[in-house]
C-alpha cells in the first residue's frame, strides 16, 4: 500500500468512528430529553404513554386527596380548559397548593393518569416555565371563546375563569 493510501485509510477511519462516537452521544441525549406538556396536550393524545416528561399548569381547586398512608397523594393539573389526574407518592413541597402553579416530572400511565416522580411548586409567576403560562393563556382564550355570549362566566364564576384566577404571567 502506497504512503497516499494509507494516509486515506486513516482519515476514512477516523470519520466514521468520529461518527460513531456523535451518534452514541446524540442517542443519550434523546434518552435524557424531558419534554414539557400541559393538560390539553395529553387529552389530545399527543404525549407518548410511559415515556418521562413534565406536565405544567395549576393544582385544580378541590382536588388534592392525600392517601391514608400519609405519603400519597392524588391530585389534578389543570390549564384551565382541561384537567389531568396526577399521583405522586412522596414529600409535597411547602408551597404546593390548591390554584397554585405546579409542574410534576412522571410518565403517562393507562387510565391517563399521570404518574409523578417530582413535583416542583411554583413560588411565583417567574417560576413558572414559559411553557406553562402561555399554555394557561392559550387554554383561556380558547374558553373565553366557548363561553361566547355567557357573559364572562364559567361554571358560575363572574371572573371568567374558575377560581377567580387572573392569569397574571
Amino acid at each position: 500500500m502506497k504512503t497516499r493510501q494509507k494516509r486515506l485509510l486513516l482519515v476514512a477511519g477516523g470519520l466514521a468512528s468520529l461518527a460513531v462516537v456523535a451518534g452514541l452521544v446524540l442517542n443519550a441525549f434523546r434518552d435524557n430529553l424531558v419534554f414539557f406538556y400541559t393538560p390539553s396536550d395529553i387529552v389530545a393524545d399527543i404525549v407518548p404513554m410511559e415515556r418521562t416528561f413534565r406536565i405544567g399548569g395549576l393544582v385544580e381547586d378541590g382536588s388534592v386527596q392525600r392517601g391514608e398512608d400519609g405519603v400519597t397523594v392524588h391530585f389534578r393539573v389543570t390549564d384551565t380548559a382541561v384537567a389531568v389526574p396526577v399521583v405522586y407518592h412522596g414529600i409535597l413541597p411547602n408551597l404546593f397548593r390548591e390554584g397554585q402553579g405546579v409542574v410534576a416530572v412522571g410518565s403517562l400511565q393507562d387510565g391517563g393518569v399521570f404518574k409523578a416522580s417530582q413535583v416542583m411548586a411554583r413560588h411565583d409567576e417567574t417560576y413558572m416555565p414559559p411553557e406553562a403560562a402561555e399554555a394557561i393563556k392559550r387554554a383561556q382564550r380558547e374558553q373565553a371563546r366557548t363561553v361566547g355570549d355567557a357573559g364572562g362566566a364559567v361554571d358560575g364564576h363572574p371572573g371568567g375563569t374558575p377560581g377567580g384566577y387572573s392569569g397574571g404571567y
